[in-house]
């Protein structure tokens, strides 16, 4: 409606409440401010979202990288995010070896592994209900979370089991500057037990308690190697902000939570035999939809110990 037309009418007073997502214009930048776009020389690369996915051809993962490859790589996951692979008919050796080109991989307590302690095997049938399908940012309860993470689907449901990943910088870069204000500097608490406590053994989850107690992480982390700020609290993991009354902190996380389901942030990835994602887990919070059961649907996953946030 126009200015004038506004002047003439008087609408009733009706407010929806403060604390959601509002539609209108977002903001939707890939890179960094002052970093622009290069094509790369060394694989082809199609986009899938605006912001977030690309799926890579030209790249053999199950053959050694040179120097070159995995600096390419490494650009195009931290302008990405998340990088897409199909028709890679790999093992989990050759799935553990192409991972170990960014670091050390880290074991998961939790989740069964497969025939490495550093392969997770997530095995979903119905007897084995997913609980995967939240968003979240992967063990987020450790001091140093994963700085990424290689899956591959060793069975993929005839429908269905797609995976969907959110960046966490846009989310952050469309916040109302008030929250942003409000947000910066803050810590919350990431714990283990909400992720897994419905799930898991108890008693597992009780020996486990004192190696790995609740840690402290910056509300708004800064990317070790791009800068950019990511929103990084997580509904599976985040249980307060520190310092903060309750029922405030409850209030303010659920607001940063409902972030990672605005669209235009996110890619949806669509699964077949021989894939391969690898995601930035610095940078986004994924969710594992879960709408294949009775089917079967079997995933490898390797991580790689990341940094601790700052």
């Amino acid at each position: 409606m126009s200015v004038e037309l506004s002047e003439r009418f008087t609408l009733r007073e009706a407010t929806v409440p403060g604390d959601g997502i509002l539609e209108g214009t977002r903001v939707l930048r890939r890179l960094p401010e002052g970093v622009e776009s290069r094509p790369y020389e060394l694989f082809d690369l199609r986009p899938l979202g605006r912001v977030i996915g690309a799926e890579l051809h030209g790249v053999d993962l199950g053959r050694p990288l040179t120097a070159e490859l995995r600096a390419e790589l490494n650009r195009a996951l931290l302008e990405w995010k998340v990088l897409f692979f199909r028709d890679q008919d790999i093992t989990w050796q050759q799935q553990r070896d192409f991972a170990r080109n960014w670091g050390e991989l880290e074991t998961n307590p939790f989740i069964p592994t497969g025939d490495s302690g550093e392969v997770t095997r997530f095995s979903r049938d119905a007897s084995m209900p997913a609980f995967e399908n939240i968003w979240h940012t992967d063990v987020t309860f450790r001091p140093n979370p994963a700085l990424g993470s290689v899956l591959r689907l060793v069975k993929v449901p005839p429908v269905g089991g797609d995976t969907m990943w959110a960046d966490m910088a846009a989310a952050y870069d469309n916040l109302p500057e008030e929250i942003k204000t409000r947000i910066e500097g803050l810590r919350a608490v990431h714990d283990y037990i909400p992720g897994f406590a419905r799930f898991s053994d108890h008693e597992l989850l009780h020996r486990k308690q004192q190696e790995f107690p609740p840690v402290e992480h910056p509300v708004v982390r800064r990317h070790p190697e791009t800068g950019r700020r990511t929103l990084f609290v997580n509904q599976a993991f985040t249980t307060h902000i520190v310092g903060m009354d309750r029922a405030e902190s409850d209030r303010l996380l659920h607001f940063l939570f409902t972030q990672a389901h605005v669209p235009e942030y996110q890619v949806r990835f669509h699964w077949a035999e021989n894939s391969v994602a690898f995601w930035d887990n610095r940078a986004t919070q994924h969710y594992a939809v879960n709408d294949y059961q009775p089917q079967v649907r079997v995933a490898e996953r390797v991580a790689i110990v990341g940094d601790r946030p700052v």
